[in-house]
């Protein structure tokens, strides 16, 4: 697993977050966080009982700025109209005053927190709202911007059944194609005054909490078990071959791209269960949300009706008998108490899509009994698994070899540890076993010219190398086939936990974890250039989940010298990808070659980052050489 852009939060998986939908549309589930670092705003107590409008109308409250010029105050009879209503999770309301000012700046909409109570109001409801100014912010530690919003509300029902005002419509007419304005002396944008017009952020912000619509969108990341999924709502950003969108550069994040949650309940309008290219045609409206997981969010209480684009999963190319074919794959946390299912999805994509590669590198390969925490650092019952649910789906009875790594060392879920393996099929390739590697040694290079071996094999590259702390050291094999010796590393660097959203208050985003991988790439480089060094000719395979894009300095200092070579920047632009995250697809796996290796047929068999329904979170990629 992974993050990218931002830093992929895998606690997520565990977080509940829930939104529920008003009046006439119900209510529904979904999922919303409380924030790790900051807790939520308490419910103060406020003016209670307004009877009469008071001095200051929404945009006042909300300003030319993130940050509300009234932050910190109390404020009486706010009037509005209710747009949606949230009753679950972080329950309160949204508002919206349909008498809006001139400005472009300021929002008319705002969030009214009521803390442990369920709202009372329904949509369509004129309000007035007295209550204290609070800035909230889903994920202060990780970089997020804040929501406006009242808090400690009192509240007083004017009339029911009001027409509500018209949403926004959100596409490649306005949004602006610069991403962000440059941070203030604080080294944020919170002070920064809005300019919607100029800036993408800027002009989500100056619509928060107003009623928002999209139309005839295309969908760039699936359905997830949150009832949720993203859309690209300005159809210029740079398509990917199967209907995602790419993520090309950190300076240009694409601006369209909007997560869209459900209001309506399920029994009433299922959220649709949608892949990468699919579309929601017609509108789909609500309120523009901010939250620690998609940053701007539409909280829909209407939804578009979905067209099936029919993505199918794809199937890599056969191999020729004198190609050797390795490939790589995450199998996310894999361990033998997982259901018996996710074994055989993975290992029908291994033996169908995949086409059951000579050698494989897995990653997060979990120990006997997965994430309990006892000690336990043997894979061998997870790994037997799988090979036999490979046999199963009709592939070949792979033969393995790995390192156990030490104890709570390598990072990934706690008492899990993860670690990476090579399957290989004996009838192919055969691996050169030499005796010495171990969690803590550090594998090397004997010999030269055809002499040329490793130490140990499997080994571990420098492992006691501050660059590996709390990581997965890479792993290293010598194989031979048709008599020609092959040296695979398989990888799994530093996750970007850590690293500041795309979306963060903070620009531009500090990417934290790139340290690390940037060591972590440069100790990998040495190994090889020496190994090179011995031996020019040695036929180098680096593959695995990298954590970073092609574009990023951690495999800059990989290639540095041209000891490797990335192959993914040889496919067509459009194919460039193997991992999908907040609406952008990107590459985060790679398969690399040294100089000798010149016939490489390279391919990202896109089976999972694009579907509802996925074995892992990342998608598996091939390559096919002649040594």
């Amino acid at each position: 697993m992974t993050t990218s852009p931002a830093p992929r939060p895998r606690s997520r998986r565990a977080l509940l977050r829930a939104t529920l939908v008003p009046a006439g549309l119900a209510a529904s589930l979904v999922l919303v966080p409380l924030p790790a670092a900051v807790a939520a705003p308490s419910a103060d107590a406020a003016p209670a009982g307004p009877t009469e409008p008071g001095p200051l109308r929404i945009h006042d409250i909300q300003g030319t700025t993130r940050i509300s010029p009234q932050v910190g105050k109390a404020v009486a009879g706010v009037p509005g109209i209710v747009t949606g209503v949230r009753g679950y999770g972080s329950k309160g309301f949204w508002i919206q005053d349909p008498n809006p000012d001139a400005d472009p700046a300021t929002s008319e909409g705002v969030f009214v927190y009521t803390g442990s109570a369920a709202p009372t109001v329904k949509v369509g409801d004129s309000v007035l709202v007295s209550g204290k100014v609070t800035e909230y912010y889903p994920n202060f530690g990780g970089g997020s911007q804040s929501l406006t919003q009242l808090s400690g509300p009192a509240v007083t029902v004017v009339s029911s059944g009001n027409p509500l005002p018209a949403p926004v419509v959100v596409d490649t007419r306005n949004i602006p194609g610069t991403y962000s304005p440059a941070a203030g002396a604080d080294g944020t944008v919170n002070d920064v005054t809005l300019n919607p017009e100029k800036y993408t952020l800027d002009f989500y912000e100056s619509l928060e909490g107003m009623l928002v619509e999209v139309k005839d969108v295309r969908v760039v990341q699936a359905t997830d078990k949150y009832n949720e999924l993203w859309v690209a709502a300005d159809k210029q950003d740079q398509k990917s071959r199967r209907g995602g969108v790419l993520y090309e550069s950190y300076a240009e994040p694409n601006v369209g791209r909007l997560m869209v949650q459900q209001q309506a309940p399920v029994s009433q309008q299922p959220f649709p269960v949608a892949n990468v290219g699919d579309e929601l045609t017609g509108t789909t409206s609500g309120p523009l949300d901010y939250n620690q997981f998609g940053g701007y969010t539409l909280v829909a209480g209407a939804l578009g009706a979905l067209r099936d684009n029919h993505l199918q999963r794809e199937v890599t190319a056969p191999a020729g008998d004198r190609e050797l074919t390795v490939a790589t794959y995450n199998v996310e946390n894999l361990a033998p108490g997982n259901p018996d299912g996710k074994f055989a999805d993975l290992a029908q994509a291994v033996v169908t899509n995949l086409r059951s590669p000579d050698v494989v590198a897995l990653e997060e390969i979990q120990d006997n009994n997965g994430s309990k925490n006892d000690g336990t650092v043997d894979a061998s019952q997870t790994v037997a698994k799988f090979i036999a649910a490979i046999k199963a789906a009709g592939g070949p009875a792979y033969e393995w070899r790995s390192i156990d790594p030490e104890n709570g060392k390598d990072g990934g879920e706690p008492g899990g540890n993860i670690r990476q393996v090579f399957l290989f099929n004996p009838q192919r390739v055969s691996f050169t076993d030499i005796p010495g590697g171990s969690a803590t040694s550090a594998v090397d290079v004997a010999g030269t010219g055809a002499a040329t071996a490793l130490t140990a094999s499997p080994g571990r590259i420098d492992p006691a190398n501050e660059a590996w702390a709390n990581s997965r050291k890479p792993l290293v094999g010598q194989f031979s086939f048709r008599g020609k010796k092959v040296f695979v590393i398989a990888n799994h660097f530093n996750s970007k936990g850590g690293d500041q959203g795309i979306d963060s208050r903070f620009q531009a985003p500090t990417r934290s974890s790139e340290v690390q991988r940037v060591k972590q790439a440069t100790v990998e480089q040495a190994f090889v250039a020496k190994l090179l060094a011995a031996d020019k000719e040695a036929k180098v395979v680096s593959l695995g989940d990298f954590n970073d894009y092609q574009f990023s300095p951690a495999l800059a200092a990989l290639t540095k010298d041209g000891v490797l070579r990335d192959l993914v920047n040889e496919l067509p632009e459009k194919e460039q990808y193997s991992y999908v995250y907040q609406g952008n697809s990107q590459v985060l796996d790679h398969v690399l070659v040294s100089p000798e290796v010149g016939y490489a047929k390279y391919d990202v068999v896109h089976i999972n980052s694009e579907f509802a329904v996925q074995a892992s979170d990342h998608d598996p990629q091939v390559v096919r050489i002649k040594p």
